[in-house]
Formats: structure tokens, sequence, C-alpha cells
């Protein structure tokens, strides 16, 4: 080989490696991981927007169910991940400001992820059943501190667990881990059932879990957490009764990378999600479920996150309410 073909042979290599090295992302499939199981909150919300989001990115994305230790088991594994935007996680409230709120030993913190997006908000509403004798929030809070109460949850460590706390904290009721007595279920199926059929006062959990017991007029709510209005859920938002404090209780769902996900890569994100939440099947589909769809800025859900996680591990600490885990 000559001189000029071999320089000529090398250069072609380099300008190769200088393509591969400052190509544009995405250049292949995404690794979207989703760490609840299928059929659930998380699960639903991710593979409804999986489409349009698709379409925004422009690469396929591969939707992977890791599941375990109440949706730790799939955030560690992104918190391991390469940060290189090609493992992505469907963060949700539970996982990622009620889990490090209320949890000792959980194996991750906030600061171990960088968040790209919350788009999904999921508002909490309070309620009882309609015979209970109970009409407001007044009545709810007058009875937990003159008899006594009793709430479900999903479990031990929960967003419902800590929702009904943290109301009745902010309602002035004194001691409301004695007042109110716990009285935890398998699940939020279950939880919702046990007011029904009397075995609790009441439940707070999010719109979309009472929207139908609420419609058929099984349950009664009581407040909603959000100022805007609820579909079907006729009741005083938490401001209107003077706590506006309450309306950092909200569910919500987000995606985050690892902590060192580079800025350029959360600010496509960030595009590509405010594209894809437009998408008119997407958001009918996400409102008819009780759901707000409400796209942040990388920068912005980074603030909703930390901010909601401060209040509550405040509310946790104050009350001593850690638990293992």
């Amino acid at each position: 080989m000559t001189a000029k073909v071999l320089a000529g042979a090398l250069a072609f290599g380099v300008g190769l490696g200088v393509t591969a090295a400052f190509a544009e992302y995405p250049e292949r499939p995404i690794n979207m991981v989703i760490p609840y199981s299928a059929g659930g909150a998380t699960d639903i919300s991710a593979r409804s927007i999986a489409e349009p989001l698709g379409k925004a990115v422009g690469r396929p994305l591969v939707m992977s169910n890791i599941t375990g230790a109440g949706g730790a088991t799939g955030s560690v594994a992104v918190q391991n991940a390469k940060p290189d935007g090609y493992t992505m996680l469907f963060a949700r409230v539970g996982s990622h400001t009620v889990n490090p709120a209320m949890k000792e030993t959980l194996p991750y913190t906030l600061d171990d992820f960088r968040f790209v997006t919350v788009y999904e908000i999921n508002p909490v509403a309070c309620a009882v059943r309609p015979d209970s004798g109970i009409e407001s929030m007044e009545d709810l809070v007058a009875l937990t501190e003159s008899e006594g109460t009793s709430y479900s949850s999903s479990g031990v460590g929960s967003m419902l667990h800590l929702a009904a706390v943290f109301v009745l904290d902010e309602f002035g009721v004194s001691d409301p881990l004695e007042k109110a007595t716990h009285i935890p279920q398998k699940g939020g199926g279950e939880a919702a059932t046990a007011v029904l059929n009397g075995t609790v006062t009441f439940i707070c959990t999010n719109t979309s879990a009472l929207a139908s017991f609420v419609a058929n007029g099984q349950l009664k709510p009581l407040m909603v957490t959000t100022d805007e209005p609820v579909p079907g859920f006729d009741v005083p938002s938490a401001s209107s009764l003077g706590k506006p404090g309450l309306k950092q209780l909200v569910g919500w769902t987000g995606i985050a990378g690892p902590r060192d996900l580079p800025d350029d890569i959360a600010a496509k994100w960030g595009d590509w999600m405010a594209e894809a939440a437009g998408n008119e099947t997407f958001v009918e589909q996400m409102t008819a479920r009780g759901s707000v769809i409400e796209v942040m800025s990388p920068e912005d859900a980074g603030a909703f996150i930390q901010k909601q996680y401060e209040t509550f591990r405040a509310l946790v600490d104050r009350l001593g309410m850690r638990i293992e885990g």
C-alpha cells in the first residue's frame, strides 16, 4: 500500500471514529424500566404514553417491567445503568418521594437520579361511606378528635398511609397516629373496599381509584388536594378549606435517568415529552382515569419532586413514622 493510500485509509478510519463518537442521540432503541407490575397505575401510564413518545423520540422504546421491593428493584437497575440515556425509568410518587421519606434502608436516594419530566398528576381525595354521617372534612376531623376514626391503605409505608396522616395533621388533629387507627390492606382496591364494607371510616387516595365508587354513589368524597376541579368530584379543594399545604399531596408519574445523565439528553427528553403528552388519544385516556396531564421541564420536575420529598420527610420525622425496609 502506498503512503498516499495508507494516509487516506487512516483519515477515513479517523473520520468513522469521530462520526461514531459524536453520533446523534438516540441511535438505537431505549430501554424504559417500569418498576411496578403489569396492570398497575405506573404500567398503564407508561404504556399509554409509549406510542406517542416513541414517535417523538424516533426510536423504539423497549418497555420492561422490573418489579419488586415497592419499586426499588427497577429503580436500582436504572441507578446503576450507564448515564447515556439508553436506560430510563418511569418514576412514581411511591418509589421516589414516599419511599425515600418513609423507609430507613432504601438502596438509593433522590440524588441518584436525574429527573427529565413529570407528566401526569394524580389528585388525592378523601372519601367516606355516604351513610357514615360525615358530610365534610370538618365532620371527619371532629369525629377523629372526639371518638377516633380509622383509615385504610395499600400497606404500611404506602402513599395512602402517608396521605391520611398528612391530611389529619394539616387539619390540626392532635396526635393523628393515635386518634386514627391505620388498617393496611393488600392493595389499593382492597383499601377502597374496606371503606365500602365499613371496616374503616375513611380513605385518602388517588381520585382515579375512587372515581367509579363516587360515580355509583358508593363513596362520598370530602375534599380534593388540587386547586383544579376533578371531573366527578364536586367537593372543595384543600386550598379553599384553608389548607394550601395539601397541594403537595398528589400522585405523579415522571421519567428519570441515572444521576450523571447529561444536560443535552435531559433537554431532549423534555422536548419529547412536551410533544408526546399533547397526543389527543393519550390525554383522553388518562383524563378518563382521573389524571391531570401536566408536563414539567427537567428543572421544574426536579424542583417539584425535591419539595414534595422534603414535605413528606419533615412530616415523617416529626411524627416518628420511619419504617424499616
